[in-house]
């Protein structure tokens, strides 16, 4: 099977509006007190693709400007500057407070970029000094006044709110939001689950399997295991039901992890992938039902996974512990009436 193309080979044949939705859903880890992120790229935005509100007021208040620009070449300053102008002059028209933060996002910058944006004082006066010249028809179709407005407005910003974000820095940010895995399901995780111990004491979330598991005791043992009490007084049996016990962990550490970094219906996925290769084999006739759960959980160790972004972690012995979470739900049984 071929591989998936990283998120970032993904991101990068984004068409512009794609881009400018990722970057909204990005922006909020950059962020989080903004009370509101809008969209607003599209004819007639001034300037704005995303914005980040932190107030009531929105565009009247304090705000963050977010310029999204999907180019195949690096964005440069000649580009920069266009959007800039474009702000400026809106901001001086009465559209919008200027924002205190402007950041343009794109997959590639020009090296130079940065530094000019390192140097806020250099950089105002390299801006002042061009918009005099520019042929813009943004800036080339102000009446004298308008335009002396911009420049006394671009006089009095602080040019430290400008910076540019490249595509991994977005990227590292964005796997911290929800949106991640529903835009790179296939994406690595740097860390997979953590391991489980089997506590001393059984949980409670343990009793329906580990009941089953007695039962498939009571058939191999008669007489001398009834009960979870008397297992550990039948050497076979209690090593037995503590490899089930650190199966049954394997597959819970799993499913802890689906439902914090992933989604719950990933380790549904898996179950289902489970019982779906299992089943047949534990419909069969066995003398025991300790032949029958010998058998199913041998199948389980070599059942071949929905590929999915949790699929590379479930090892053998979680895919056995598997089969006692659906034991839990009654989805699966070891004893027969009849088989003896």
């Amino acid at each position: 099977m071929a591989s998936m193309p990283s998120p970032k080979k993904i991101v990068s044949f984004y068409d512009p509006d794609e881009f400018e939705e990722f970057a909204k859903e990005w922006v909020p880890a950059l962020e989080p007190q903004y009370i509101l992120v809008e969209r607003h790229g599209g004819s007639g935005d001034h300037g704005i693709d995303v914005a980040g509100y932190l107030s009531r007021q929105r565009l009247e208040g304090e705000w963050h400007n977010y310029q999204c620009k999907r180019y195949a070449d690096a964005v440069a300053w000649a580009t920069a500057a266009k959007e800039m102008r474009k702000m400026f002059v809106a901001a001086a028209a009465g559209e919008f407070t200027v924002p205190t933060r402007y950041v343009f996002v794109a997959p590639k910058f020009s090296r130079p970029l940065p530094r000019q944006f390192a140097k806020p004082t250099e950089c105002r006066a390299k801006f002042l000094q061009e918009l005099s010249t520019t042929k813009d028809k943004i800036v080339v179709d102000l009446t004298g006044e308008q335009r002396r407005a911009v420049e006394e407005l671009v006089a009095g910003t602080d040019f430290a709110m400008f910076e540019c974000i490249d595509l991994d820095e977005m990227l590292a940010q964005h796997k911290t939001t929800s949106h991640w895995l529903e835009r790179f399901p296939h994406a690595p995780f740097d860390q997979g689950p953590q391991e489980m111990v089997p506590p001393p004491q059984h949980r409670d979330d343990e009793a329906r399997y580990v009941q089953r598991l007695v039962d498939v005791y009571r058939e191999r043992y008669p007489g001398t295991i009834n009960s979870l009490e008397e297992v550990p007084g039948v050497d076979e049996a209690d090593e037995h039901l503590k490899r089930q016990r650190v199966a049954f962990y394997a597959a819970e550490a799993l499913r802890v992890f689906a439902r914090d970094a992933t989604t719950p219906a990933y380790f549904e996925r898996v179950k289902k992938d489970v019982h779906s290769t299992v089943v047949e084999t534990a419909a069969r006739s066995y003398p025991d039902g300790w032949e029958r759960l010998a058998a199913v959980l041998t199948v389980a160790g070599t059942v071949q996974l929905t590929q999915t972004v949790l699929a590379p972690f479930v090892e053998p012995e979680a895919r056995k512990g598997v089969c006692h979470h659906l034991a839990n739900e009654d989805r699966l049984t070891w004893c027969r009436e009849g088989e003896k």
